[in-house]
């Protein structure tokens, strides 16, 4: 006699640990293939988990673009709000609550090009935030305009003939405005990058982590620098990882 072996589902597949911080009912997520922001809210969220912090006194506030999709898919008090008006929304969630663990999380366009202005005034001022800025070197969602984090040289559809403007230097600009924590990772180094997130988290003060992460869609394919993979395998042969590097020398140059 043959016995027949029931298929438990739960045993054959548990549920994946991050599914508890995310709003599975709008899975799946937008982003491209090959795009490194799902990578990154993986990381964010397994820094959580194992931070000690109490989650429901955490607010993640991000602005417009592809990155600030991100606060739609936390299972978290979460705002999406005008574009490069994240941290000064934040600021005022922290101020009205200061029991309130804060991060903004969004893109380099949102943060430093329309929100440049509070990103120096908030590090200047030293609010009590944690910044998790997603470089992709691009505007991705409108479009594949040049960003202020666009490499020198590199094409856009607004700089058809090349960026002819010098880039920001984000760990620079965060150190010299005054950040308590400043680390730069990339989507590829995910250990490390969440290992750092959850060193922001446990700071006072201005907290600022850059994850690179280039858009395969509108940065990569239009520059020819291959697809997603291609540009992690490249940060993983080229990067240097180093504590207490002098951020003035960390600029990212044009990968030709």
């Amino acid at each position: 006699m043959v016995e027949e072996q029931l298929f438990d589902e739960e045993v054959a597949a548990p549920a994946n640990p991050i599914e508890s911080l995310l709003r599975m009912d709008r899975i799946p997520h937008i982003w491209c293939p090959g795009c490194g922001i799902g990578t990154t809210v993986n990381c964010f969220i397994r820094a959580l988990q194992t931070s000690g912090l109490n989650l429901d006194k955490v607010a993640v506030v991000s602005g417009i673009g592809c990155t600030g999709r991100v606060a739609g898919y936390l299972d978290l008090d979460s705002f999406h709000t005008t574009h490069g008006r994240a941290i000064p929304f934040a600021t005022g969630l922290k101020l009205a609550n200061p029991e309130l663990k804060v991060v903004v999380y969004s893109g380099d366009g949102d943060l430093t090009a329309i929100g440049g202005n509070h990103f120096i005034h908030a590090a200047r001022r030293n609010v009590d935030m944690t910044v998790i800025l997603v470089n992709n070197m691009i505007y991705g969602m409108t479009g594949g305009q040049v960003a202020p984090t666009t490499p020198l040289n590199a094409t856009a559809s607004t700089t058809p003939h090349g960026n002819f403007e010098q880039t920001f230097n984000l760990p620079f600009l965060a150190e010299s405005c005054g950040a308590v924590y400043v680390a730069r990772w990339t989507a590829s180094h995910v250990r490390h990058l969440t290992k750092s997130i959850k060193e922001a988290l446990g700071k006072k003060g201005f907290s600022f982590v850059e994850i690179l992460a280039p858009c395969p869609t509108l940065f990569s394919r239009r520059n020819k620098l291959g697809d997603g993979l291609d540009q992690m395998e490249y940060y993983q042969e080229h990067a240097e990882i180093r504590h207490g590097a002098d951020t003035k020398t960390v600029g990212m140059d044009f990968q030709s």
